[in-house]
């Protein structure tokens, strides 16, 4: 296939990109690098230099109208068969303090993308949204049918993204993924993904006390992003439709990852506990069978192995 993953030199995107150049489909990473680098795909980097169109690289704002098909132009490409669609304003924060940005690359962008890989030939469309348009959970797991209520303008953005894909797609025939990512982590991770992650290893590693806001019995789902990235790449290859929650089915409470982190860094989890955070869900856990069921998706790497992984990654080598 030819894919078309924007969004591509970051987190998730790096590990998707990878993983479909492994499985024999030419990529076109279209990025504006506002929150990576080109340096970011250097595993990647040599399937540039082959012959053919494995991997291509243009930098693009796709929150900007027709920037998807002046990417393909400008790497030489007249179609496309897929678009896995990860460029995001990925953060509540960032969108708490630039409002503006993160709906016009959210929602516009998405608008943009849509109807560019339409007019492209694409016909399936694989959407990066979130466990944020769930909201404060009524019933746990969180299955794709629990009402979507999100309660911060991330997840406001991103729920609305889905409606206008779907929109769009349901007035032009195209298949559309819909997956719902709990807490993404792993290597090369941003901190504004699966924050506490970041924030607790770097503090641990240190030997500093890490920040617990509110009690630590709240609980969310990780996600390693190489199960994320299988998802991406399966729900692309099978041109699966619908809504797809991805994520473990493992409840675990901050304190639990607090101790489980300072474990693996031979220490002990000594917190320093301040005030919840306004907005903060309670608990948080998928239930991600459909994802099984239906796209074949199984997540592979535990929590102790995907942190422990991370933490060797961080080691200079």
């Amino acid at each position: 296939m030819l894919v078309a993953v924007t969004g591509g030199a970051g987190f998730i995107g790096r590990a998707t990109v990878k993983l479909l150049l492994e499985r024999g489909h030419e990529v076109l990473v279209v990025d504006d690098f506002s929150s990576s680098s080109p340096e970011a795909l250097k595993d990647v980097e040599h399937h540039l230099r082959a012959p053919g169109r494995g991997l291509r690289v243009v930098r693009v704002d796709v929150s900007r109208r027709g920037s998807l098909k002046r990417a393909i132009s400008h790497a030489g490409w007249g179609s496309l068969d897929a678009v896995v669609h990860l460029a995001a304003v990925a953060s509540v924060d960032r969108c708490r303090l630039d409002p503006y940005r993160c709906y016009q690359v959210n929602v516009l962008g998405s608008l943009s993308v849509a109807e560019d890989s339409i007019d492209l030939g694409a016909d399936r469309l694989v959407y990066a949204s979130s466990a944020a348009v769930y909201g404060e959970p009524e019933s746990l797991p969180i299955s794709e049918d629990h009402p979507a209520r999100p309660i911060s303008l991330y997840g406001y953005t991103k729920l609305h993204g889905e409606h206008v894909l779907l929109a769009v797609a349901r007035e032009r025939g195209v298949r559309v993924s819909l997956l719902r990512y709990f807490n993404v982590y792993g290597p090369g991770m941003n901190p504004e993904y699966a924050g506490v992650v970041s924030r607790f290893i770097e503090a641990i590693s240190m030997g500093a006390s890490p920040v617990i806001y509110g009690d630590g019995l709240q609980t969310r789902d990780f996600v390693h992003v190489e199960d994320v990235a299988e998802a991406n790449v399966l729900a692309a290859e099978r041109g699966a439709e619908g809504v797809y929650n991805i994520g473990t089915g493992v409840e675990t409470s901050i304190i639990e990852l607090c101790r489980l982190i300072a474990r693996l860094y031979g220490r002990k989890c000594d917190p320093v506990y301040a005030e919840a955070r306004r907005g903060d869900i309670r608990r948080s856990v998928a239930d991600a069978s459909r994802a099984r069921e239906f796209l074949g998706w199984i997540p592979r790497i535990g929590l102790e192995e995907g942190l422990s992984r991370l933490i060797q990654s961080l080691k200079p080598s």
